[in-house]
């Protein structure tokens, strides 16, 4: 009996070893194979970023943001694009933030475990991923041809961003609110607050790093949209601030430009995304700031 297990033994602690060999042998690939990956992605974003940097700072001169867009062969900036960008982007936040923060709060606060709070959910997550073309064509069905008669403008353009960062906000409040403790809602409650004032003063202050960064993001996706604005704001070469008029934006010059065979349209399209992305940049980095802080405040 003893000699049998002596025997038994030697060979399982011989298969454990070969096991443990094999798997390290297979986790071995598949590390190598994912940092092949990432390298890989990083090699072409590198070479994007490389390109945008080395062909946008030739473009990027005072008269890029003191100009309007010029004519063929002529000087000229972006003038018209960027004020029409920061006024679309500006009411779309408008727009969509509060009906978000709205939602987000009914979804928090009373339709878990509802029908109608899965249903919101369901409907919001399809918004959130549905491609933004679809949202700038659905404005365009119903409020450019139906309500404008026909009219492009600044305000269908903002209506139609809203819609892109109506899910996002709607999502983030969501999340920020249900990570409040539940001790907190429960002890305001106790002392005869009303719900109401849970809400504002206690959830809000407790969650408003996390909605903030979410509104940021957004702003930061809608920034660069340009399949919307193309059914809705149509673009304008002119200064306009009018926005129940055509207005021009970044993204749909840039849209314009990139493909012209005039070189001074193809600067001028370079140092448009430079400035964009720039700006992605500074906006993602606020959010992430907000975040880290509220994060080591916690701690």
């Amino acid at each position: 009996m003893n000699a049998a297990s002596g025997m038994t033994a030697p060979k399982a602690s011989t298969a454990s070893q070969h096991l443990y060999q094999r798997r390290r042998f297979f986790n071995a690939i598949a590390i190598t194979l994912a940092c092949a990956a990432a390298l890989f992605g990083l090699a072409f974003l590198g070479w994007i970023l490389w390109t945008l940097l080395a062909k946008g700072f030739a473009g990027l001169n005072l008269a890029l943001f003191t100009q309007d867009q010029p004519p063929p062969l002529e000087a000229g900036g972006l003038r018209n694009a960027f004020v029409g960008s920061l006024l679309m982007c500006g009411m779309g936040l408008l727009i969509g933030t509060p009906l978000g923060i709205a939602a987000g709060t009914w979804l928090a606060e009373y339709g878990h475990g509802r029908k109608l709070g899965t249903t919101v959910r369901f409907v919001n997550d399809i918004l959130l991923s549905a491609p933004s073309i679809v949202l700038g064509l659905f404005v365009y069905a119903i409020f450019v041809m139906q309500i404008s008669r026909g009219q492009f403008s600044g305000v269908a353009g903002a209506i139609a961003l809203a819609f892109i960062v109506l899910p996002v906000v709607v999502r983030t409040t969501d999340e920020m609110l249900r990570l409040v403790p539940a001790q907190m809602r429960e002890a305001a409650l106790s002392l005869g607050v009303p719900q109401w004032k849970v809400i504002v003063q206690v959830l809000y202050r407790s969650a408003l790093p996390g909605i903030v960064t979410g509104i940021l993001l957004a702003l930061a996706r809608i920034s660069g949209e340009t399949a919307p604005l193309l059914f809705t704001a149509f673009g304008n070469n002119f200064f306009n601030t009018d926005v129940t008029s055509a207005m021009a934006g970044v993204p749909l010059v840039m849209n314009q430009y990139a493909a012209s065979p005039y070189d001074n349209w193809v600067e001028i399209a370079w140092a448009g995304a430079l400035v964009l992305t720039l700006f992605v940049l500074a906006v993602s980095l606020v959010a992430r700031f907000i975040l880290l802080r509220n994060k080591i405040s916690h701690d």
